[in-house]
């Protein structure tokens, strides 16, 4: 235990002579490793690693900012909120933090401070459109429609590509009671991203609202096909189930639902009534103990519980369940009438006609306001209460508030092998053995010319360490200012600023590069990748859109996620000037069919991954990639055939996504 402690001793004793030594270069260390820590999903790290920083320089905003976000994601709001308060004090034209700050306010349910930060966002940056849809969301939220209408009009002006806008100003029209225009914005949403769920979601309730319980049905049905992890998709259809008088399909929906998430209490509740409705008590009470365990403040959850025990012969057990029902909801006459007649059973008649006067008053009290729309429903001995509760209900006291946004459980992780690009790396056997199945005299002869071992061509991640990479790139540019400056320099120091996500000086010293070497097509291949680098970095912390999820609680509506299609333009035009150099290069096709893939263009895709199989036939990672985009386009028996290519390549990722697809 010392010799840790001495350990740890040290190592702050070595930062802190560190710093002194060089602020610059370890501010920049500093900023890397917490934004490294926060692309991991390492927030806690990420808040220690800022702190050191922000200790030694506290006028550092950016650092306030990216500790904020990293706060947010760790649901810290109000520590969110301080730090973006912070960076918005030493930069009051900081726009992300005005904004980052909304949204955090729009979660703490603080609308109206909220919607004074978006104005501040939009008055110094009206050309983004993120702070428009961010404050849509939040007018929405605070029952603003029209207003959150104009707003998304005016993020769709600007991005009409994103369904979650749609579906929102379609939930804008659907409050303000026109549901023509509802149902346009959620078809809308649909053809726009045809693979979500939420917008069949959306159409599908709307269709039960209004009867059309086959046409809904539909809905529910497409959604579960294309995510069939979505808890509210199983939800819902079994509603549809339960209404059309399909218990045994409801139960099996509602079992999915509780597979999904075993805590959610809404789903035993309406489970729990379909049981009771027929004849499986003993199940149906299981189910009210769960609600009952996880709603302990459920008032309904006693009173249905109480009129099942009464059902099956417990009347004790009922006695006490109508009594906690009424000690939760002290105005609740049927309470007091069912008590009343099972006090009566048990030999009670003074405790069942006190019960019973008490019922009779409130029920007067109830007919005299019957104008009065305040007036809880719970007094109206005429109410039933063994109606199935719809997904946007609120069980008092229920901890199912996000079940929206959990149900959507981590699934495998299917996605194209990255981009192959020049990195730092020590090469292993494995890397030598793949690189060896592809032979491109012009590229070894490249590699000669750069003289260093560690410079690879590969689509992995470094293995050198983190701090290793940062020395690397200090000691080039000590080189760098010692010995003639020429293009093998520049690129080696443009590969050590991407590895250490300095990609903006990265670009600018491999544009050096060219400058001296202009007719190289691998020094375009790496430009042309810390771009989409750069793009990919920026859209995993700038992403300012949220998503409205169906959650009854506002203050848990909003969520720093969603989508947002990012330009490839100038990286593609690098990786064209490479193939116009070299047109016989199978990594510069490779590169582009994956740059044209994640801008959504999937036949120019294909044709490119074909080039590249073409030029080396052993190209596994070509295969898988084309396999996939052959499963986007829908032709799952060409990409199940690419998969099981790469398979035999070598790729191990393909068996887990032919698993993943065939099992689909």
């Amino acid at each position: 235990m010392i010799r840790k402690a001495a350990k740890y001793l040290l190592t702050v004793v070595l930062i802190v002579l560190a710093w002194g030594a060089s602020t610059q270069y370890n501010k920049e260390y500093f900023f890397h490793m917490g934004r490294k820590s926060m692309m991991n999903n390492n927030y806690q790290d990420a808040i220690q690693t800022l702190n050191v920083l922000l200790r030694f320089d506290q006028d550092a905003y950016e650092a306030y900012f990216l500790r904020g976000i990293a706060k947010y994601n760790m649901d810290d709001l109000l520590g969110a909120d301080t730090d973006f308060s912070i960076a918005i004090e030493k930069n009051p034209v900081f726009t992300n933090a005005y904004t980052y700050r909304a949204i955090t306010r729009s979660r703490l349910g603080n609308y109206d401070d909220a919607l004074k930060d978006f104005h501040e966002a939009i008055e110094l940056r009206p050309d983004l459109p993120g702070p428009y849809y961010s404050r849509g969301v939040t007018r929405l939220l605070n029952q603003q429609f029209e207003e959150a209408i104009k707003d998304l009009d005016m993020f769709i002006r600007h991005e009409k590509k994103v369904s979650d806008a749609y579906l929102n100003r379609g939930m804008c029209y659907l409050y303000l009671k026109d549901t023509t225009k509802a149902y346009e914005e959620f078809e809308t949403a649909i053809r726009t991203n045809r693979e979500d769920p939420n917008g069949y979601n959306r159409r599908g309730v709307l269709y039960m609202q209004q009867k059309r319980f086959k046409e809904a049905e539909v809905d529910f049905d497409t959604a579960i096909k294309h995510d069939s992890s979505y808890l509210l998709s199983f939800f819902n259809r079994a509603l549809v189930y339960s209404d059309t008088n399909r218990p045994m399909l409801a139960l099996s929906d509602f079992d999915r639902v509780i597979e999904l998430d075993s805590t959610n209490s809404l789903t035993y509740f309406n489970r729990a009534i379909v049981r009771s409705q027929i004849g499986d008590y003993n199940r149906a009470l299981d189910d009210y103990n769960h609600v009952a365990k996880y709603s302990p403040k459920n008032v309904l959850v006693y009173y249905n519980r109480a009129m099942l025990l009464s059902q099956i012969g417990e009347v004790e057990s009922a006695i006490e369940d109508y009594t906690k029902a009424i000690k939760l909801y002290p105005d609740f006459a049927n309470a007091y009438l069912n008590r009343s007649y099972l006090r009566y059973l048990s030999g009670d008649p003074k405790g069942a006609k006190s019960d019973r006067q008490i019922a009779e008053k409130k029920i007067a009290e109830y007919k005299s306001r019957l104008s009065d729309s305040t007036y809880s429903i719970y007094a109206d001995t005429t109410q039933k209460f063994d109606k199935l509760l719809s997904f946007d209900a609120k069980l008092s006291g229920s901890d199912f508030d996000n079940v929206a946004d959990n149900g959507n459980s981590e699934s495998i992780n299917i996605k194209l092998i990255p981009l192959f690009r020049y990195t730092l790396t020590q090469p292993d056997s494995a890397l030598m053995a793949r690189n060896a199945l592809y032979h491109s005299q012009r590229e070894v002869d490249f590699r000669a010319k750069i003289g260093n071992p560690l410079v690879i061509l590969s689509c992995k991640e470094s293995n050198i360490s983190a701090d290793s990479l940062v020395m690397l790139d200090k000691a080039l540019a000590e080189r760098m200012r010692s010995e003639r400056l020429d293009w093998t320099m520049y690129f080696q120091r443009g590969i050590s600023q991407t590895l250490i996500k300095q990609y903006t000086n990265a670009v600018n010293t491999l544009s050096l590069a060219i400058s001296e070497n202009p007719s190289n097509p691998f020094l375009y291949i790496n430009r042309s990748t810390t771009r989409a680098e750069m793009i990919d970095f920026i859209s995993s912390i700038d992403n300012s859109y949220q998503r409205i999820t169906i959650d009854s609680d506002p203050v848990n509506r909003l969520r720093n996620s969603g989508s947002r299609t990012y330009n490839y333009d100038d990286a593609i035009e690098d990786i064209n000037k490479a193939i116009k150099l070299y047109p016989d290069f199978a990594y510069s096709y490779y590169n582009r069919a994956n740059l044209q893939a994640i801008s959504n263009k999937l036949p120019e895709a294909y044709d490119d991954y074909s080039k590249a199989i073409e030029l080396n036939p052993s190209f596994g990672e070509a295969y898988y990639n084309r396999g996939l985009v052959q499963i986007y386009m829908k032709d799952n028996r060409k990409g199940f055939l690419d998969l099981s290519k790469a398979g035999e390549l070598g790729i191990e990722e393909a068996y887990q996504a032919l698993k993943h697809y065939t099992n689909d």
